[in-house]
Formats: C-alpha cells, sequence, structure tokens
C-alpha cells in the first residue's frame, strides 16, 4: 500500500512540485521551531516536517519514498530492477540538503563554512525598556554532530536592551548566531498590571471619586518613574482622557502619558453620607437621560 506519511507531514499532495514541497517545510518548520512554538507536540511537528523534506526534497529518495513506501531505505534483494540498492544502502543522516538550512536559519557561506542566522523573541517589563537593562537569553542552537545530525545545543546569551525600545523592534547581535552568524532578537513587553502600551504611548486607567469628577481638583496617579499630582477640571466625565506629556516610553520621539478616568461609587454609604446625596439629588436639577427622551 501506498505510504504517504511524508506528504501528509507537509501538507502536500503527491504531485507537488519540488517548489511547493520547499516553501511547505519553510511554513511547517517556521510555525513549530522549537524557539518559536515549544512543545512535544510542536516539537514532533517539527521532526516530522524536516524527515519528510530530507526525502522530498531529494528527487532519487523520493522516487524510492514513492515506490516502495515507508521501507524506501531498506536494501532491495533483485538490484536489477534497482541499481541504487546494490551492495546493500543504508541512508546516511549526513546527507542533509543544505538548501533546508538556507531557507529556514538564513545561513551565509563564506571560507569558513556554514554561518547560520538565528531568530529569537525576548519579553521584556515595561520598567526595563524606561531604564534599559540587561537580560540572559537562553537559546537552542542548531548543531551538527560528528555522525552528521543535526541536534540542538542549549546556550545562553547576555545582551543589553537600550532605553526607550519599542515592541517589535530587534537587536542584532552580530556573530552570535549559529557558527558565527548573526542573533536577532525581536523585543516584546510583558502584560503590564497598570499600564496598557500603545506604539510609544502609555494609557493607565484613574480611578475618581463622583466628588472629584464633579468639583475637580488636584489627585495622585502613578507613572513608570513615581506617583505625580494630576488637576482633574471641574465636570470630569467618565473615560475622559489627560495627557501628560514626554511622560511615555523615552523613545527618540518621547511618548505620552494618558490617564483615562474612570468615576467609581463608593460601595458603602454611611447614613450622613447618603444623607447627602438625598439632598444633592432635591438640590441639583439633572437628568442624566435627557438626550433619550425620559
Amino acid at each position: 500500500m501506498t505510504d504517504t506519511a511524508h506528504y501528509e507531514a507537509l501538507g502536500v499532495p503527491k504531485d507537488a512540485s519540488p517548489d511547493d514541497i520547499k516553501r511547505a517545510y519553510r511554513k511547517m518548520a517556521r510555525k513549530y521551531h522549537p524557539d518559536v512554538n515549544p512543545g512535544p507536540e510542536a516539537d514532533a511537528k517539527f521532526k516530522a516536517a524536516g524527515a519528510a523534506y530530507d526525502v522530498l526534497s531529494d528527487p532519487e529518495k523520493r522516487a524510492a519514498y514513492d515506490r516502495y513506501g515507508a521501507d524506501w531505505d531498506q536494501p532491495r534483494p533483485d538490484p536489477a530492477q534497482d541499481t541504487r540498492w546494490q551492495g546493500g544502502y543504508a541512508f546516511d543522516e549526513r546527507d542533509i540538503n543544505a538548501d533546508m538550512f538556507r531557507d529556514f536559519f538564513g545561513q551565509r557561506f563564506g571560507a569558513g563554512g556554514m554561518r547560520q542566522d538565528q531568530h529569537a523573541r525576548l519579553e521584556i517589563a515595561l520598567e526595563n525598556a524606561i531604564a534599559g537593562a540587561r537580560h540572559t537569553l537562553t537559546l537552542q542552537v542548531p548543531q551538527i554532530d560528528a555522525a552528521g545530525r543535526m541536534t540542538l545545543e542549549t546556550r545562553n546569551v547576555d545582551l543589553r536592551v537600550p532605553k526607550g525600545i519599542l515592541p517589535g523592534q530587534q537587536l542584532r547581535l552580530k556573530g552570535q548566531g549559529s557558527d558565527g552568524g548573526d542573533l536577532f532578537v525581536e523585543i516584546a513587553f510583558k502584560p503590564h498590571p497598570i499600564y496598557r502600551i500603545d506604539g510609544r504611548d502609555l494609557y493607565v486607567n484613574l480611578p475618581v471619586s463622583p466628588w472629584e469628577a464633579a468639583l475637580g481638583g488636584k489627585v495622585k496617579m502613578p507613572t513608570p518613574t513615581g506617583p505625580v499630582d494630576l488637576t482633574i477640571p471641574a465636570g470630569a466625565k467618565q473615560g475622559q482622557k489627560l495627557r501628560l506629556r514626554g511622560r511615555g516610553l523615552p523613545t527618540a520621539q518621547k511618548g505620552d502619558l494618558y490617564a483615562e478616568l474612570s468615576i467609581v461609587n463608593p460601595s458603602n454609604l454611611s447614613a450622613k453620607a447618603r444623607d447627602l446625596y438625598q439632598q444633592l439629588a432635591k438640590e441639583q436639577r439633572f437628568n442624566p437621560r435627557a438626550k433619550l427622551g425620559v
């Protein structure tokens, strides 16, 4: 029975062209590489895609696989039918297709041999982007062992995150990739319990009491470098934004910090406070639903 496991691993039909196979492998390798998608299921799919590409990207191996299925690399008893199997053929894992490495890892070839650029992603705290910080990044680097097999070697790389870096920016560490290639580290921000990040600007939800919103005045608000006094205008509204210039991320063009007002009622009213609210309701003729016609 015909074996199609390798075609299924890459998600291509049996009549796929060599370019189709190469594109499918690139897609699978980028999606399931351990540096991008850690976990046993992704690791299994990454290895299956690599094994499939190794066979299907080689015309002779593919022909043998299409003819003999899973046993394509076993010695054939009749050498007259297939000269490839004369004397017995054992698949040698050193026969790794260089295009596979070049397509995925962006390797370059020079006098010293293969150089592989590598990509990684680092999540940092907002405070580290504001003040700058040093980090140690743990990587899994593809290596070829003495037997010619590809393995993943764990190593640590120290790097400095500069002040004012933005999410999505990349740091280039020359010579820190595989075999002398470069390492490109994409920066992402960890979710923050107080601030929301939008480009170089920061947003904070600032709760205010009904009387602070109605009367206005100064209130304390947090900033990444410490609390400051913020002036609330009289008659402030729910969701109103107040801007603090230059209090966002310290990029070349400094970002701003926005306080989004949220009017919060006290959860428990004393008897006196309740009386005051009732007095206010009688004194202040105000219908917030007037525009609704009710």
